[in-house]
């Protein structure tokens, strides 16, 4: 072997020791389409698992259902994938109990989806944490992209998903696409085809959640409206002949088995919101009117069954009248 072609591998070798030590101290590595964060060791022994999804509200980590994930992960490789940010959720990982690794990939282009060590890392998760931010960039980066056939087989494989904020709206079978950015309830209620109501279908499948589409940070952001016209659309525009959305309040979790049994967590709401006829107006440029969405409200500790689509909360309907919401609740309280 000739000696430029030694220095050459001993300067690539010293270059691949030099990204894993920048890596593990908590530094970004990894190449311009991403940057990876490692606390821990990963190994590619997979633990027990047990399956199930995490729907979080945003605003804030949910101490239980941290807690929940780690366990379910066996205590393996806990990976968070994120669009924005950095590694803040380590220690959120690493206070709720012990795991063999957490890694942190910021995709920051769509090429990052189909880069060998992005996908070496999704492969031996034992619990996928999806971070917030915006979801576009997960529609733009994930969808049909080796990312969301990673994550499709981590749940065939039983590993726990979870989702906070951007990271939940993109859970469901339908979504919130925000491609023109977000959208108020207010404008959504006027105009139930305002370009920003930008409703999606089919990015990730999990049983639990087939026909159902999710919104966060619900009541601190009055996002009853716009979740209802979500519904609206869904039936409007023949995806179905009934609608459901799942509602989850700042700094709540909404943890769900496998069989789709679920268990509200944290300090927040969930709602279990459903349409099962068709709106009465939802035309372009018309106030939405619908004449009945029912509504489950269950607080922490409560329990909803989304397979059978009922539990042991407060039930109550809101009606649409020209884009108002009046709802049955004492006092006309729509939360």
């Amino acid at each position: 072997m000739g000696q430029r072609l030694k220095l050459m591998i001993i300067s690539a070798l010293a270059a691949c020791c030099a990204m894993a030590l920048w890596a593990a101290e908590g530094k970004p590595a990894g190449q311009g389409d991403y940057e990876y964060y490692l606390t821990g060791k990963p190994d590619d022994v997979q633990p027990k698992t047990g399956g199930g999804l995490v729907l979080l509200g945003g605003g804030g980590s949910v101490d239980e259902a941290t807690e929940w994930l780690v366990r379910r992960s066996g205590g393996g490789n806990f990976v968070i994938i994120r669009a924005s940010g950095s590694n803040d959720f380590h220690a959120s990982v690493e206070k709720a109990g012990a795991v063999q690794s957490i890694e942190t990939i910021v995709f920051r282009d769509r090429r990052a989806s189909g880069d060998p060590k992005v996908k070496e890392a999704l492969a031996r998760a034992d619990a996928l944490y999806i971070a917030g931010g915006d979801q576009w960039n997960y529609v733009r980066f994930w969808k049909q992209s080796p990312v969301s056939e990673a994550i499709h087989a981590l749940a065939r494989r039983g590993a726990p998903i979870a989702g906070t904020s951007a990271g939940l709206a993109i859970l469901g079978q339908y979504y919130f696409a925000a491609e023109k950015g977000t959208v108020r309830s207010e404008a959504a209620l006027k105009n139930p085809f305002d370009p920003a109501v930008t409703v999606g279908r089919d990015f990730l499948s999990f049983p639990e959640l087939k026909g159902v589409i999710t919104d966060s940070h619900f009541s601190a952001r009055d996002r009853m409206g716009r979740l209802i016209v979500f519904l609206a659309r869904i039936i409007r525009d023949g995806w179905e002949s009934e609608a459901k959305g799942i509602g989850v309040d700042e700094r709540a979790a909404v943890i769900v088995d496998s069989g789709g049994s679920a268990r509200v967590a944290g300090k927040g709401n969930a709602y279990f919101v459903r349409l099962i006829e068709k709106p009465e107006v939802c035309e372009p440029g018309q106030p939405l009117s619908v004449r009945r969405v029912h509504v489950e409200r269950v607080t922490p500790g409560g329990v909803f069954d989304i397979k059978k689509w009922r539990g042991g909360g407060d039930e109550y309907t809101i009606a649409v009248r020209q884009g108002v919401l009046q709802s049955s609740r004492p006092g006309g309280a729509v939360y």
